[in-house]
């Protein structure tokens, strides 16, 4: 390893662990870097300006603006009422309504934390008062957030997409298939939680009435994945052009559908969109400098050798890079993993014959779990947050949660059908 490399990774953990926001330690550590290497510092206003020239990066304020519109619009609270509808009668009903309320959610935001706020807000108190401990609640609507970033539209998909260079369109597909795994699983979870907790289920299934009122009301929501999915799939419209089509969507819904969505609220839920997004592409561009230098140091290529090294049994390597990958994703933000980890995870993924779009599919739902995870996990952040929880106290109660995601983890690396065989169905 050269000096200059050696500084640049030195720096970088000295500021992310002293408490350094992450866009800063990673501009920090790049500078320290290019000082190293003597390349004149102009070299960090380029690379940051390019890392944000790129086309596809445009779905990703398109989709968060979607999904801030979809949550203030009602369309969440809709969901929720259908997904009540559906289970309530079961044992842990209340707790299955969180799950399948985020999985449609999902379906609509693309976001982690804006899933565990959308649904956690609505859900957290509802199972506290109908039984639920709190820390539960929490936990759940902390674990079900993240399905957010497998469900397309994923905006960490889309960021894999632009960093691999692969098809968004079949990233999208490949995320499918394992969220909703997850999210079987962790119904399973609420099952079995349920009867240990003795929360009663309802004494009765909806009637047909009931069920027939909660798919009128909600199917303007139901209908937003349809819409911008279907665009996608069916070849009209780009991924960044769905993004688009998504914000259309969620303002004519929740302004003249629902009328819950008013011009006074405008100007707030733009300011929301514009912090996210700034934070998300703020990461990405310094981060893209920083990865630059990763390059022209050759770690990728020392990375990949040390852990080829180890073992040539590609089972073994695959634990290893999932087990970095979930260190990582506890420790780091992942949009700025990707980037950094980019030309490493796809070098390996080369040298073991891996199919782009299922180490795409593993790379983003180890960090998809990483979002949940102690110590600095982004949705268990919102879901201490919800539910006046401190961290310890939530990350408590989701060890079974996270140990369905990290079986289901195992399944999709160790059986590629899984994620592949939607995105096959493109050729």
């Amino acid at each position: 390893m050269s000096t200059a490399a050696a500084v640049l990774l030195i720096a970088f953990a000295v500021c992310l662990f002293s408490g350094v926001p992450i866009v800063f330690s990673l501009g920090l550590a790049a500078i320290a870097g290019l000082w190293a290497a003597d390349f004149d510092l102009i070299v960090l206003a380029q690379r940051t300006i390019s890392g944000t020239q790129v086309f596809t990066l445009l779905a990703i304020p398109g989709f968060v603006l979607a999904g801030d519109l979809m949550m203030h619009g009602g369309l969440s609270r809709r969901l929720v009422r259908l997904c009540q509808v559906l289970v309530q009668h079961v044992t842990g009903g209340l707790g299955m309504v969180t799950v399948l309320s985020a999985t449609f959610f999902a379906a609509i935001s693309g976001s982690a934390p804006a899933t565990t706020a959308a649904i956690g807000g609505i859900m957290v108190p509802e199972m506290e008062r109908h039984g639920w401990s709190r820390r539960f609640a929490a936990a759940l609507s902390t674990a079900a957030g993240p399905i957010g970033q497998m469900i397309p539209p994923s905006i960490p998909m889309v960021i894999w997409g632009v960093v691999a260079e692969q098809s968004i369109t079949k990233l999208f597909l490949a995320g499918i298939v394992p969220g909703i795994l997850i999210a079987i699983g962790l119904m399973t979870v609420c099952w079995f939680a349920a009867r240990a907790q003795g929360i009663p289920k309802a004494t009765r299934r909806a009637t047909a009435r009931e069920l027939l009122v909660a798919l009128n009301d909600g199917k303007w929501a139901l209908a937003a994945p349809l819409v911008i999915l279907g665009g996608i799939y069916g070849g009209i419209f780009t991924p960044t052009e769905a993004s688009a089509i998504g914000v259309a969507y969620a303002f004519v819904v929740g302004m003249f559908i629902y009328r819950e969505l008013k011009v006074r609220d405008l100007p707030g839920i733009l300011l929301q969109s514009m912090r996210t997004t700034t934070i998300v592409c703020s990461i990405i561009a310094v981060a893209s400098a920083f990865g630059w230098l990763v390059a022209i140091e050759q770690l990728p290529t020392v990375i990949a050798e040390a852990i080829l090294s180890v073992s040539s049994n590609p089972i073994v390597i695959l634990m290893m890079i999932n087990v970095l990958l979930l260190f990582i994703g506890a420790i780091m933000d992942n949009v700025a993993a990707m980037i950094i980890l980019g030309g490493v995870l796809t070098s390996i993924g080369a040298s073991l014959g891996l199919d782009p779009i299922h180490l795409g599919a593993i790379v983003v739902i180890n960090f998809a779990i990483g979002m949940a995870t102690p110590p600095f996990g982004y949705s268990l952040f919102v879901g201490a947050a919800i539910s006046r929880l401190s961290v310890e106290e939530v990350s408590k109660a989701l060890w079974p949660m996270l140990l369905v995601k990290i079986l289901v983890l195992a399944l999709i690396t160790y059986v590629p059908g899984v994620v592949l065989a939607l995105p096959r169905l493109l050729g």
